[in-house]
């Protein structure tokens, strides 16, 4: 609790915040920017909202999300940064380095991998999704919620439990989200918008995806793959593959399920995202550590450099005996959590 406190405290006194969240934004990210974005300037404070990635176009209805930038100017002029949905600074990307600069930078997630960077830090991995928290915090200070911040939160838990099918989606969750519709939030408008509706190119992409999905003999773990030449030809970006990897979890006899594709060079070299789902019975932030990443037991994700068949080869590798990395108590449904990458 006193860690919430300092928090408000700083925030309170704060005048220019940059807000931030991980690249490749997911809807936890992107709504708990916006929603704490949005209650700040409500407390009169000048914000700036940045991602280094483009947006998905399943969240293209969210309020103020066209006011997101991928440049966030000298830090000189922010005095505190606010990172958002992130277990490590360096998941925001190129901005990393500079954030450092800005003299308060507070962390708020709830990724249990955290490493408690920052100068202050609010880390709940209790929390359905970081949303859930940004609520919190937009209560303590004393912000009227009104149907513009509900939208975003509730798309935050919503898409970080799995449209409420992960055991993360506990009663903390619901009773958030039953406050928020009673604000005006239409939880109809919003799942048609993040999960029934596709641009064309993104479903010419997924066939081709689902043409080339691989699968162990018994059919416990799928693989999927996006190459740069498949998304070449469906004019589709990276944005385009959000959520994909769910296809491949959905199979009956699937355990744990990966996405491959190519991702930003970063130090000069090409690398590649995996993205990690698992039904449950399967910890994919174990699996995930393994490459150095990490996220929560049914979704999880990393970033690596090495070579995509060898990618292939060790995943294939740990999936012949998926027994070390099998959850054998459940955890509660505040205990877990939804969607790392």
């Amino acid at each position: 609790m006193w860690k919430m406190q300092q928090i408000i405290t700083h925030l309170k006194n704060s005048r220019n915040v940059l807000l931030a969240t991980h690249a490749r934004p997911d809807g936890d990210a992107l709504g708990s920017l916006l929603a704490m974005g949005l209650a700040l300037e409500a407390c009169g404070k000048k914000v700036t909202f940045y991602n280094e990635s483009p947006i998905p176009a399943a969240y293209g209805f969210l309020p103020a999300v066209g006011r997101i930038q991928a440049l966030m100017g000298s830090s000189d002029q922010y005095d505190t940064a606010v990172v958002l949905d992130c277990s490590t600074l360096d998941r925001v990307g190129k901005g990393a380095a500079a954030m450092l600069q800005i003299p308060t930078l507070i962390n708020i997630d709830h990724h249990a991998s955290n490493d408690g960077f920052g100068t202050l830090n609010l880390v709940t991995p209790a929390a359905s999704a970081t949303a859930e928290m940004v609520y919190g915090v937009i209560t303590a200070l004393g912000v009227p919620l009104d149907r513009d911040m509900g939208t975003c939160i509730y798309t935050g838990i919503s898409t970080d439990t799995g449209s409420f099918q992960f055991s993360n989606a506990g009663r903390s969750a619901f009773a958030i989200c039953e406050e928020l519709v009673g604000l005006g939030v239409q939880p109809d408008v919003i799942a048609r918008q993040i999960y029934g509706t596709f641009p064309l190119r993104r479903l010419r992409l997924l066939a081709l995806v689902l043409g080339g999905i691989e699968l162990t003999p018994g059919g416990e773990f799928a693989l999927m793959t996006v190459t740069e030449t498949m998304m070449a030809e469906t004019g589709t970006t990276p944005a385009d593959t959000d959520g994909m990897v769910n296809y491949a979890r959905g199979l009956e006899t699937v355990k744990l399920a990966a996405l491959i594709q190519a991702a930003e060079k970063k130090n000069g070299e090409a690398g590649f995202h995996v993205s990690l789902r698992a039904n449950g019975s399967v910890d994919a932030a174990a699996v995930a550590g393994l490459f150095g990443g990490g996220g929560h037991v049914p979704a999880a994700g990393f970033y690596t450099e090495l070579p995509l068949e060898e990618i292939k080869a060790r995943l294939f590798d740990i999936a012949g005996d998926l027994a070390p990395w099998e959850v054998t108590t459940h955890p509660l449904p505040e205990q877990a959590a939804g969607n790392q990458a």
